[in-house]
Parts: structure tokens; C-alpha cells; sequence
């Protein structure tokens, strides 16, 4: 599955799979719900085990560093971890592909 890497992105070429890679264990193993609010905002509901929240700080956090257009807001809820996205109207087409790919 393709994915829209920006310009912008300054993350290595030949460790973007790698990143990919991180981010299609997260939707495979915990993503119960994904909704896409408007075109520059989307929501993920997350389940998973001791730790997750840690784990999503991470990787978002790391994704942040090189590719600054994302906002990513964690919070939770009973049971259920909240990861909410937002981007600049420029960047719709990346979010876009981000939510096709935890789709898959």
C-alpha cells in the first residue's frame, strides 16, 4: 500500500518504511475505530495492553520531529485511548493517506 510522503518530511529516505512499518503494528494491533471529522482532522479510538499510551507517545512524537504539519493530541477514556490528528488544509492528501492505511 502507497503512502503520500511530503517534501517536507525530514525523516532519512531509507528509514520511512521502517516508520511505516511502526505505524501499520499500531493499526493492525490496537485501532478500534477511526473517524475522519473533516479533511484535516481525523480520530482514532485505541485498545491495547499496559503501555500503549506510552507507545503512541512515542511514535507520534517521533513522527512530529520530522514532519512538524502534524498535531497529535492523545487523551483517554474508560478502556479506550483517544489519538485525535490534525493537519494543515495543505496536507489533507497526507492525512488522507495515513487514514487509508489504518483502514487496510
Amino acid at each position: 500500500m502507497s503512502f503520500v510522503v511530503p517534501e517536507s518530511c525530514t525523516l532519512p529516505t531509507v528509514e520511512q518504511p521502517l516508520r511505516l512499518a511502526e505505524f501499520d503494528r499500531l493499526f493492525a494491533t490496537a485501532v478500534d475505530q477511526i473517524e475522519s471529522l473533516s479533511p484535516t482532522r481525523a480520530r482514532m479510538l485505541l485498545s491495547g495492553p499496559a503501555g500503549l499510551a506510552a507507545t503512541v507517545r512515542d511514535l507520534t512524537g517521533r513522527e512530529t520531529d520530522c514532519c512538524s504539519f502534524f498535531t497529535f493530541t492523545i487523551s483517554s477514556r474508560p478502556q479506550t485511548l483517544v489519538l485525535d490528528i490534525r493537519v494543515p488544509a495543505e496536507y489533507a492528501d497526507v492525512l488522507a493517506s495515513l487514514i487509508d492505511r489504518a483502514r487496510a
